[in-house]
């Protein structure tokens, strides 16, 4: 009975479900960023990421980076404080791993989603991809 709920907790975390809850005029924001580096940057910082449209109410960016090639592998990303300057500023996310391609190119996309003061709410969302 234990690994049956452990099996659906994973399920549900995974799915967003434990997660903040999106609010019906959620906003899309803008989102956009360069990687900095060359070759595998496994340890680099984030690179700086810039976000436009940001929510009114908008306390904290809750930021993850996926492989788009290698989807098991995770890159982690972090929460941070809005400062109002539309920045997650580089190497301000401390459960970061950066990209590392084993063969070739992949394709890295950061998710950034606004989140109110108590972290219940995502005011918004955006995506962005890049080669590396």
């Amino acid at each position: 009975l234990l690994s049956l709920l452990t099996v659906f907790v994973l399920i549900f975390s995974a799915t967003g479900c434990f997660g903040p809850k999106k609010v019906s005029n959620m906003q899309e924001m803008k989102v956009s960023f360069s990687f900095d580096t060359q070759g595998c940057a496994l340890n680099s910082p984030n690179p700086e990421i810039r976000v436009e449209n940001v929510p009114d109410g908008t306390a904290f960016f809750q930021v993850s980076m996926i492989d788009l090639d290698v989807r098991s592998f995770n890159h982690g990303g972090g929460t941070v404080g809005n400062d109002g300057d539309g920045k997650i500023k580089k190497g301000s996310l401390k459960n970061y791993k950066g990209p590392c391609p084993p063969s070739g190119s992949h394709t890295y996309e950061f998710t950034v989603r606004a989140l109110n003061a108590d972290k219940s709410l995502t005011l918004g969302e955006g995506k962005a991809r890049s080669a590396y």
